[in-house]
């Protein structure tokens, strides 16, 4: 796992860059190369910049955005420092279940900004990207935008929560509809469900996602920002308790026999045989 210490972004390292327009900080994931795939290294990054965003008193929105034909393809496999270690399988579950609370503490640093977050999402937004847009407080989809929490075909739990606001937005059973079956839904089909709130053209996404941003910046802070929470505070009333059920529960999923056969199967291009071991 990578050094959780350090509160720099090295020349070059970026995987989330920040830049201050005005009033809207505009996040954005920048290795289109990869999909934007996501890794440890990116989980400190987001931490790290919304902090920064966070004590910025001429901050009054947020986009979060990404560079690319792809908002956030998932996991990148390929990312060094993603396997965890341990001794004895207990002793690997309970560093698997400290890094998810760990990534859980990092995404809950954009979800709690005083600053509402607009999400602009184009092409695969799998996985882990699906999980940070239902971070942010408003989305904005492109036609082209695919939506998916495909982790139970691999063998592992949902470990950033996602299902957990897919039934705040659409309600119990289509969260465990998406995330049981991993099936992946369109930008209508998300529309429909309220999991984002307008779709567009993707010529038009980037201009009309900044729009919205500016057009919340320009309203009165506190009032923007009460409002923000006291939502929250309402909708999300149960969410901490079950963040942490996620978090032992993706642990011991990461840590299990299925979790190697699925992610062997899909590199294998075979179907998985699970055991439930």
């Amino acid at each position: 796992m990578i050094d959780t210490i350090s509160t720099e972004i090295g020349e070059g390292a970026e995987r989330i860059r920040l830049d201050v327009e005005e009033s809207v900080a505009v996040l954005t994931l920048c290795r289109p190369d990869k999909l934007n795939g996501w890794s440890w290294e990116s989980t400190r990054q987001l931490g790290l910049l919304a902090d920064r965003i966070r004590f910025d008193p001429s901050v009054r929105a947020v986009l979060l955005r990404a560079e690319g034909r792809a908002f956030c393809a998932g996991i990148d496999v390929s990312a060094p420092g993603g396997a965890i270690t341990g001794g004895s399988a207990a002793e690997r579950t309970r560093n698997y279940y400290e890094g998810i609370r760990w990534v859980h503490e990092r995404f809950s640093v954009l979800a709690r900004l005083p600053q509402p977050v607009v999400a602009a999402v184009q092409g695969y937004c799998l996985g882990f990207g699906f999980e940070l847009a239902l971070m942010a407080d408003i989305r904005v989809a492109a036609t082209d935008a695919v939506f998916a929490l495909p982790e139970a075909r691999l063998g592992v739990a949902v470990d950033a929560g996602g299902d957990l606001r897919i039934a705040r937005e659409a309600g119990a059973g289509w969260a465990k509809y998406l995330a049981l079956t991993g099936r992946r839904i369109d930008a209508v089909t998300a529309e429909r469900l309220n999991l984002v709130q307008l779709v567009v053209p993707g010529a038009e996404l980037d201009a009309t996602s900044r729009a919205l941003a500016a057009e919340i910046a320009a309203n009165a802070p506190l009032a923007v920002q009460g409002i923000k929470r006291a939502v929250d505070s309402y909708a999300d009333a149960a969410l901490p308790a079950a963040l942490d059920r996620v978090a032992m529960t993706a642990a011991l999923t990461l840590t299990s026999d299925d979790c190697r056969e699925g992610y062997g199967a899909g590199a294998a291009r075979r179907p998985p045989e699970f055991r439930g071991a």
